[in-house]
């Protein structure tokens, strides 16, 4: 474990504010003719998960989702680093015909507004308690504006090989009470066994252009997160212009605790390509 004071800690503590969603998988199904959705002609929605996780966060989403009719991807995001995580996600959205609705989750958040650029078929970003960076910003810059994070006294560190940087993971002792309190502790028990690692250094890296400012986004609120403070993701969607729904009590993970809230987001975005 990296000591207290240490400037590595400090990093971590900052930049993996930048948690994530919870498992992974990619899932894709046709569309359907459902008048909604227009069949498959129909935007493909694509779940980014974060730190901390992978794709099955978005289960209970991927379900709602695919019984309208969506078409679904839900890839497994490296989270090696920012520019590494942004270039795979790039590399899957030129898979997709047709138009691209991107959403994002925690660090999620910052991968697809970096992954969006020089793609013309993303037509909209959806934010899920997600980091929504400027040009040159990183979580670690993001996560210090504002007070509220219960994550840096929660982290635990592993060394990687030849130690030159190290992988977080949060205490799976304080994982519900910081991650997701709003679940069930059976439910956390298991996330916390499962939780995916982020590298310190890699998360670091500065996001570019933010693909915010030439594309429609959606923001949603998690109003009792303990990862990203409420008041740092009310301040990223005003400032991006999102359309912002707020969930009160609301965990970092209420795509998971409230899947409806962010379905409704989602589709909303996805009508408005449409």
């Amino acid at each position: 474990m990296i000591p207290e004071g240490h400037p590595r800690r400090r990093v971590l503590g900052g930049l993996l504010a930048a948690g994530g969603a919870v498992t992974l998988a990619a899932v894709a199904a046709p569309a359907s003719a459902d008048a909604r959705t227009g069949g498959a002609t129909g935007a493909t929605v694509v779940l980014v998960h974060g730190v901390f996780a992978d794709a099955s966060g978005w289960n209970a989403v991927t379900a709602r989702l695919l019984k309208a009719g969506h078409q679904v991807i839900a890839p497994a995001n490296p989270l090696r680093d920012l520019a590494g995580d942004s270039a795979y996600l790039s590399s899957v959205i030129a898979t997709i015909p047709g138009p691209v609705v991107l959403v994002g989750h925690s660090y999620g958040g910052e991968v697809i507004t970096n992954a969006a650029r020089g793609h013309a078929h993303v037509k909209a970003l959806v934010y899920v308690a997600a980091f929504a960076p400027d040009e040159g910003e990183s979580a670690l810059q993001l996560a210090g504006r504002f007070p509220g994070s219960m994550l840096a006294d929660a982290l635990v560190t592993r060394p990687l090989p030849g130690g030159a940087d190290a992988d977080g993971y949060i205490d799976p002792a304080k994982f519900h009470d910081v991650f997701a309190q709003d679940l069930p502790r059976a439910t956390t028990r298991v996330m916390a066994v499962s939780q995916r690692p982020g590298s310190l250094g890699g998360l670091a890296g500065p996001s570019g252009v933010p693909a915010w400012k030439g594309l429609p986004s959606w923001y949603v609120v998690a109003d009792a997160d303990r990862v990203i403070p409420p008041a740092l993701q009310r301040f990223m969607a005003e400032r991006a212009g999102s359309r912002s729904a707020e969930v009160k009590g609301a965990s970092h993970v209420v795509m998971m605790s409230r899947p409806d809230a962010v379905v409704r987001q989602i589709d909303a975005a996805y009508r408005a390509t449409r």
